[in-house]
């Protein structure tokens, strides 16, 4: 069986917190997509549509594309809802975006990236949460990704309602048959072993069909932190290969999120060889 290729990107503000470090590291390490997120600390999604366009013009120019804005849409309260609380990595206060709806303003900000692909969460975690909770609000977000043509990617976040891959998958199960083809599982198997969840084979079979997007790293469960991929305590070959045999697509956009702020590039170095390695130990090819 031929297992889909892996379409290799990193998330820019892992290496650094200025697009020149983004790009020089990219050039380094003969890397070509650089998802997007955040600049010296601010969310794009908080910024004007001519800074988006300024800064999607500097990474065009270094011959990069931008896959993903890796935005943080619905990573703050529901409506009515008070979040169980707890650090939330990258939070946004969705008041301070200068459009009047957040929720169009991450796609315009998507179509000035030319991005093809928006992240998404569930909102943070409130008690008495039900999948079904949120089917509303994806189907109008669900609308705004066939207006725009950009695929909605919905990533499992330990802080939000939809943390771990069984959350994810119950997350994907509520919505009725036929899945939109614009809505997708962004799976990110070492946020799920952060909660002490590793995936079953169940819950990774029923997002793998729908999936052509996932974030990489790693996790060293005794000492209770994320290390580059390849250093932890995830058996990367073997969760990356029952992931991809279920994938209906030919390739794969394999996102490398750190999460290793302390030594960002050197640890995004680590983790993009690390993966070229494992891919190449389970005969998939890196592009």
């Amino acid at each position: 069986m031929t297992l889909p290729r892996l379409a290799l990107a990193v998330i820019g503000d892992e290496i650094g917190p200025t697009l020149d470090e983004m790009i020089s590291f990219c050039v380094e390490h003969d890397v070509h997509r650089l998802d997007m997120r955040t600049i010296g600390g601010r969310s794009l999604m908080g910024m004007t549509l001519d800074e988006v366009a300024a800064i999607a013009g500097t990474i065009e120019k270094a011959g990069l594309s931008i896959p993903t804005f890796v935005s943080p849409l619905l990573k703050w309260p529901a409506a009515g809802k008070a979040a169980a609380g707890g650090k939330v990595d990258f939070a946004f206060d969705p008041a301070t975006c200068p459009g009047d709806d957040p929720l169009v303003y991450a796609f315009d900000v998507a179509v000035v990236l030319k991005a093809r692909k928006l992240r998404a969460f569930t909102h943070l975690r409130y008690p008495g949460y039900r999948p079904v909770d949120l089917v509303p609000q994806f189907e109008r977000l669900t609308d705004f990704a066939v207006t725009y043509s950009i695929d909605l990617e919905i990533e499992n976040e330990p802080v939000c309602n939809a943390g771990s891959v069984a959350e994810l998958a119950a997350f994907f199960g509520s919505f009725p048959e036929p899945l939109p083809g614009t809505l997708k599982p962004l799976v990110d198997i070492a946020n799920s072993w952060s909660m002490s969840e590793p995936p079953s084979d169940a819950d990774i079979d029923a997002l793998a069909e729908h999936c052509d997007a996932i974030h990489l790293k790693d996790r060293d469960m005794t000492a209770k932190r994320t290390v580059p991929l390849g250093d932890g305590d995830i058996p990367w070959p073997d969760a990356l290969k029952r992931l991809l045999r279920g994938v209906k697509v030919p390739e794969v956009l394999a996102s490398i999120e750190t999460h290793c702020p302390a030594d960002g590039r050197n640890a995004t170095a680590r983790s993009v060889a690390a993966l070229r390695r494992i891919a190449g130990e389970i005969g998939v090819e890196v592009v």
